[in-house]
């Protein structure tokens, strides 16, 4: 791998190059038609001061570590100082918010750089989050404060390190700027730090940027985008020849529909709840894009969402994201049709999302519970553990970890309360009679199961505890911990920030010096704000 200082990046700005730009140059809000991006450049701000960097996110572009602590990566990444190559634009899209077709959205405060083209030959968008309003910004500033920004940053990375498809994240920089939140929506706003991230991604491309020309009914552009998508991002699906055709839409649509599948499927693995499953914020990679009001469940409940907008519909909940996910490939499927112009290969297309989410799903429940396999009569084993843990609050995240620590055989003739001792730091409070019965039950149920595979498969209580906790996290970014680590920041300190970075490279190791993490959420965080629900603005 090559080692870049900032002005040896290369860029390659396909998409600014391919696509029709917004003619007009300044900067004010509007309907842009017939472009795919209006030209834009980051607003200048005050006193600049790096919080942290990712050196993995650094790799992705060659870019030396060395440079990571420079004054010019903090101007630049501020949005101070543009690179030789940069062209800052910001891309129009429309997009459903809450089921409902909201029109044209777009980068309200987001500002791609440009592409870097690395030495392997990939392509990396290089995007500010919070650097100053587009013509997108429809009646916000463009801005984003730190706590929102410290949230963005330490997902991006988190997710990834844990094997979710995602956005990544290079920076987190303090503007030295204030700015004006209504964080509760309450009419009561406040000042905050300002701060922006930058990230980091193949492609932003989402399911928005071809509703909107769908919507306007501009097909020229829509197959533009679609064209520029299927060369740039699935190339793969071109062969040896370079034409288009009907047949290559619907591979496209399809390839979209699986890697869709697989990131949902990954979300509830490890109980992650995005918050704001709108189609703007879906991405055509298949990765998980905008972290927002997210969370990771505490106590297991299938109907929790975290975003303070969703609470009475409860639109994105946790058990809800798998058909979400299908409902807006149904929009996207909508949006594309005049390219394909027959339903039937897309209702296809959405069954194979179906069957992918599917299988990827037993496959993981099978990993999460040490079995080699998911057998047709162990649905009922899962559908069981699911309803006891709603008996008693059980953090799900540390119930798995707990579980795989359980040597089943030794236990084969234990009475019930042995039998839960060793998975009680899960609960979030003393179990009822009921609920610790039930529990037990579920445990021997298990037990006799597991007892199955041990026989068939020859396998030892350390085989099945490795092949669990590669698939159960120890430590994951649970809001109180971010709402911790922002408090810190806030007052200047960013160790926390850092802390926290280094302990999710590694989510899936015990990590003994950090053990305090592998902790359920404190009693005072269940309604401290931002250790609860959020708002959008967070």
């Amino acid at each position: 791998m090559s080692h870049l200082s900032l002005a040896q990046l290369s860029f390659d700005n396909r998409f600014v190059r391919e696509l029709p730009a917004d003619p007009i140059i300044d900067n004010y809000r509007r309907q842009v038609a017939g472009a795919a991006y209006s030209f834009v450049q980051p607003t200048q701000v005050r006193a600049p001061q790096l919080v942290c960097a990712a050196r993995e996110a650094a790799d992705l572009i060659d870019l030396d570590y060395s440079q990571l602590t420079s004054d010019f990566f903090t101007q630049v990444f501020s949005g101070n100082a543009l690179l030789a190559g940069m062209q800052s634009h910001a891309c129009c899209y429309g997009g459903h918010q809450f089921g409902n077709w909201a029109g044209q959205l777009g980068d309200g405060r987001a500002i791609n750089l440009g592409e870097v083209k690395n030495s392997r030959g990939e392509h990396w968008t290089l995007q500010l989050k919070g650097a100053g309003p587009t013509p997108y910004s429809r009646t916000a500033d463009g801005l984003a404060v730190l706590r929102s920004s410290v949230r963005e940053f330490l997902c991006s990375e988190a997710m990834h390190h844990l094997g979710v498809p995602t956005t990544r994240a290079l920076s987190l920089v303090l503007t030295g700027e204030q700015v004006r939140r209504d964080m509760f929506y309450d009419g009561n706003p406040q000042l905050e730090p300002g701060a922006v991230v930058c990230r980091v991604a193949q492609s932003f491309t989402r399911f928005g940027n071809f509703e909107i020309c769908s919507a306007r009914n501009d097909i020229e552009l829509l197959k533009k985008i679609a064209d520029f998508t299927i060369r740039t991002d699935f190339p793969h699906l071109l062969n040896e020849h370079e034409d288009i055709t009907r047949e290559t839409y619907v591979q496209w649509f399809e390839e979209v529909c699986t890697r869709t599948a697989s990131m949902i499927a990954h979300w509830m693995r490890v109980g992650f709840v995005h918050g704001v499953m709108n189609t703007d914020n879906m991405s055509i990679l298949g990765l998980t894009i905008d972290y927002g009001p997210y969370g990771w469940l505490e106590g297991y409940d299938p109907d929790w969402t975290p975003n303070t907008t969703d609470a009475q519909g409860r639109r994105y909940r946790y058990i809800n994201q798998p058909q979400v996910a299908l409902w807006n490939l149904a929009q996207l499927g909508n949006a594309i049709y005049p390219l394909i112009d027959a339903v039937e290969p897309l209702q296809e297309a959405l069954n194979k999302y179906r069957h992918a989410y599917s299988q990827q799903w037993q496959i993981d429940m099978a990993n999460k519970l040490g079995l080699r396999a998911v057998a047709e009569e162990d649905v009922g084993l899962i559908d069981e553990l699911h309803k006891v843990f709603e008996l008693t609050e059980t953090d799900m995240t540390i119930f798995y970890r707990l579980l795989a620590n359980l040597d089943l055989p030794l236990l084969t003739n234990a009475d019930d309360k042995v039998l839960i001792e060793g998975i009680k730091l899960a609960y979030y409070a003393e179990p009822s009679a009921e609920s610790a019965a039930a529990m037990a039950t579920w445990l021997r149920k298990y037990l006799t199961r597991v007892q199955q595979d041990y026989i068939v498969y020859g396998e030892t209580h350390e085989q099945r505890k490795a092949r669990m906790n590669k698939t159960n996290p120890k430590y994951v970014l649970r809001n109180y911990l971010a709402q911790q680590a922002i408090d810190r920041a806030t007052q200047g300190d960013f160790n926390e920030v850092q802390q926290l970075l280094q302990l999710l490279r590694n989510p899936y190791d015990e990590q003994p010096e950090h053990e305090h993490y592998f902790a359920k959420r404190p009693e005072w965080a269940r309604t401290k704000a931002g250790c609860s629900m959020l708002s959008c603005s967070s």
